[in-house]
């Protein structure tokens, strides 16, 4: 084996599922066309990935009003190029912030 390629190990966990989810997992599974031991590997990697997510959200720092408005001001700039057509908002329409700065 070249120097380059690392083998990679892979450990054996025995795992002891209820029968019925068992056999939930197991049709799951056939429907994707992939093992089951694939499919309980994606499984516990999306609910790893959603609750890291929960934890970077709960640690980020909070949005304070002036990094808002620093955003809106980023949002509100012009840009060279013309919107779409798909893109363009429909005629006589005012956005919920215009029309909390006109009522104030």
């Amino acid at each position: 084996m070249p120097a380059s390629q690392k083998k990679v190990v892979v450990n054996k966990f025995p795992l002891r599922l209820m029968p019925s989810v068992r056999r939930v997992a197991e049709d799951f599974s056939l429907k994707e066309g992939v093992s089951l031991n694939q499919f309980i590997n994606v499984a516990v990697a999306e609910k790893l990935a959603h609750l890291q997510h929960e934890d970077w959200l709960a640690r980020r720092p909070k949005a304070t009003p002036a990094s808002i408005a620093k955003a809106l001001e980023i949002l509100d700039r012009p840009t060279r190029q013309a919107s779409e057509e798909a893109d363009k908002l429909p005629k006589g329409y005012v956005s919920v912030r215009r029309k909390a700065a006109s009522g104030r």
